[in-house]
């Protein structure tokens, strides 16, 4: 390796680096002159760009949402002659066959007719729709609890729900239309028709017996009806039941700004329990039973818009009904012990409602009947059914619920809360039908038309609320037996006028025989209706059978709550200033329905007889089970109650080191389900 002394060294660096800026000139000046000769490749040279775009789904085009409704189509045949010596460009023309004789043709509306060209135009007829629908929802919560430190067992007779099922059975077999089996066929259903119709003239309501029924029947009904009164505004079922008491709650904390606060109540201590000045901790005392408060809903929107026209012929006859059936039946039957006869007793009523709205909107009324302007329709086209139209939607609800408690509670000097009921159960159903509408529908047989609502709720809530021998307080002490909701709401929504029937008139009688002898003619007789005035061209529908229109929903509520409960002191310590809050009552249960059909949107000419039927019946009954009031509750409780003797108490064995406790029942629930101990 030689080595360089440092002036050496420098010199060469500096030779070095004006070597490699010499280089560096020397390359810019060749790069300069091999770029002019170098293509740019990126610069396109077609005047044309080419994309790969594309479009895989078929564009619907641009809807502004004008409402606008188009003259009859046609096929152009001719086009004007534009500004300048440039003439369009010729569209090819083709013959389309037609339904109209050439004495039909609007030649004075199209001059392109009398070229002899004519133009088919398509409707698309609406099908047959039909939901038949069951909905059965059944829960047994038959609780068996004993807390406390007690020392006892209580094994009285369980309650047997035949009777409540027996009662159900002949309430609905006793109806005012009975129980209703599901049709299997077209002649089925319009016998169903004839029979609820012929079921609901002979009703009639008795005064004389234990059930308070209320009957109005006429051609048309309009109004509220609340327990057989017409009222001008219905009950909200928000003002006496609430679904989410608790989330209700924490809202109207969190509108008022109390979030800071309900934080810092988070990180207290437990409302239940108290510290003191020297460190010493007291739990409070108190025993907590929720026997009842069960949910039960029955739910059903249905919405029937499939089809209709502004002027129906029927050659046949036109049946329509409409009904609602309500009944409210409760049992509540309660033996409370005198032991307690000093609790605050809340004393709150059953609450029984049936609520009704029958409501009629006709289309041909001032302001909501559309403005015809201009002449009368000079083209038609028409679609047709062979058979009957079939729009049947057929609904039932069930619920079956039993929740008969059986259990013995004592303090235990801490806080207890057993929760045996706060069931909840719901059936819903959502039904929004819609098709096609026409200028004209005729129909070559009858029309049936039925909207029925069939609510039933069953209640049996007969409690036992009894003392063991010694029983007794000092501190405070609340029971609830009662508070019971039964509640019915059915609306029935129709579209259409009920003054809006006329006899048929004989041009349209001749257009059904025509459309049935497989014609398609229409006469001026019917061009010329007032109410298609304005109208560019006829959309119709012929149906060669009938017109089957029926919305049927049946909802039934039955809830047994009867609960045998027995009230007794601690075995070592009485804890008698302990707090006590029994609840055995406030179920509710709840029938909502609501129909909204499309009868017409204008006129209905009827060829044979016309029947119009509207039925509301309202009944409730609070029955009573003299049996069971006559029961001394402290001589039940007594006769099911046993000590527990030696046998009872002895345990398992077990491990040395590990103990276990002499009386399960004072720290444990039987059954180890919703119970809480704190």
């Amino acid at each position: 390796m030689t080595t360089m002394d440092t002036i050496t060294e420098e010199i060469a660096h500096f030779i070095g680096l004006f070597h490699t800026n010499v280089e560096d000139a020397r390359l810019r000046e060749s790069y300069q002159d091999f770029s002019l000769y170098t293509p740019e490749q990126f610069i396109q040279t077609s005047a044309v760009i080419r994309s790969d775009f594309e479009a895989p789904y078929d564009l619907l085009g641009f809807d502004p949402g004008v409402v606008y409704k188009a003259p009859a189509s046609f096929t152009p045949i001719w086009h004007p002659h534009f500004v300048g010596r440039y003439d369009h460009p010729p569209i090819p023309t083709m013959e389309i066959k037609t339904h109209h004789g050439p004495h039909e043709t609007p030649q004075y509306e199209y001059p392109f007719y009398a070229s002899g060209k004519s133009f088919t135009w398509e409707i698309q007829p609406p099908g047959s729709v039909a939901n038949f629908i069951v909905q059965a929802a059944s829960l047994s919560d038959n609780d068996s609890f004993g807390v406390g430190g007690h020392g006892l067992t209580f094994n009285p007779t369980p309650v047997d729900n035949s009777e409540l099922l027996q009662t159900a059975q002949d309430v609905l077999a006793d109806a005012p239309i009975g129980d209703l089996e599901m049709p299997k066929s077209s002649d089925e259903l319009i016998e169903i028709i004839k029979t609820v119709a012929s079921q609901l003239e002979a009703l009639a309501a008795g005064s004389d017996g234990p059930m308070e029924a209320f009957l109005h029947q006429s051609t048309t009904i309009e109004g509220i009806y609340v327990n057989g009164v017409l009222v001008d505004e219905a009950p909200k079922l928000e003002d006496h039941h609430s679904f989410s008491e608790d989330e209700d709650e924490a809202d109207d904390a969190a509108d008022a700004g109390d979030e800071a606060d309900a934080d810092a109540e988070d990180d207290a201590q437990p409302s239940n329990v108290h510290v003191y000045a020297d460190g010493s901790v007291e739990v409070e005392a108190s025993v907590e039973l929720v026997g009842g408060n069960n949910t039960v809903v029955n739910d059903a929107v249905l919405k029937n818009i499939w089809t209709g026209a502004t002027v129906t012929a029927v050659v046949g006859n036109h049946f329509e009904i409409n009904a609602v059936i309500q009944v409210n039946i409760i049992q509540n039957t309660d033996a409370i012990t005198s032991a307690i006869s000093g609790w605050t007793n809340d004393g709150a009523p059953d609450e029984i409602f049936n609520i009704a709205t029958f409501q009629r909107v006709d289309p041909l009324e001032d302001g909501n009947a559309p403005a015809n302007a201009g002449g009368y329709p000079a083209s038609w086209a028409v679609t047709e059914i062979h058979g009957d139209l079939l729009i049947a939607n057929w609904l039932e609800q069930y619920i079956f619920m039993s929740d008969n408690d059986i259990g013995i509670l004592s303090s235990s000097g801490a806080t207890t809360r057993v929760i045996a009921g706060d069931n909840t159960s719901v059936n819903q159903i959502s039904i929004y039908e819609l098709s096609q509408s026409y200028d004209l529908i005729l129909i070559g047989g009858s029309l049936y038309d039925a909207n029925i609502i069939h609510q039933t709720n069953i209640l049996f809530d007969n409690d036992v609320v009894g003392a063991v021998t010694g029983f007794g307080t000092t501190g405070e002490g609340t029971i609830s037996s009662g508070g019971n909701l039964l509640w019915n709401q059915a609306h029935i929504y129709n579209i259409g006028g009920a003054d809006r029937f006329s006899a048929l008139p004989s041009a349209y009688l001749d257009a059904a025989n025509d459309f049935a002898a497989g014609g398609r003619d229409i006469s001026q007789g019917i061009l010329t209706d007032p109410a298609f005035a304005g109208t560019a061209g006829l959309r119709v529908l012929y149906i060669s059978g009938d017109l089957l229109n029926i919305q049927y929903i049946s909802q039934t509520n039955i809830v047994g709550d009867s609960d045998q409960i027995a009230l007794a002191l601690n075995a070592l310590n009485p804890h008698a200033d302990a707090t006590w809050s029994i609840s055995t009552g406030g179920n509710a249960l709840i029938n909502n329905a609501v129909i909204a059909d499309l009868d017409s949107l204008g006129i209905t000419y009827v060829g044979g007889e016309q029947y119009s039927q509207e039925t509301l019946f309202q009944s409730g009954l609070i029955s009573s089970s003299p049996e069971w009031a006559a029961h001394d509750p402290d001589a039940l409780v007594n006769e099911a109650v046993a000590f527990l003797d030696d046998s009872m108490l002895e345990a398992e064995p077990t491990e040395l080191g590990f103990g276990v406790p002499v009386d399960p029942d004072g720290q444990y629930q039987n059954d180890g389900l919703q119970h809480v101990l704190g």
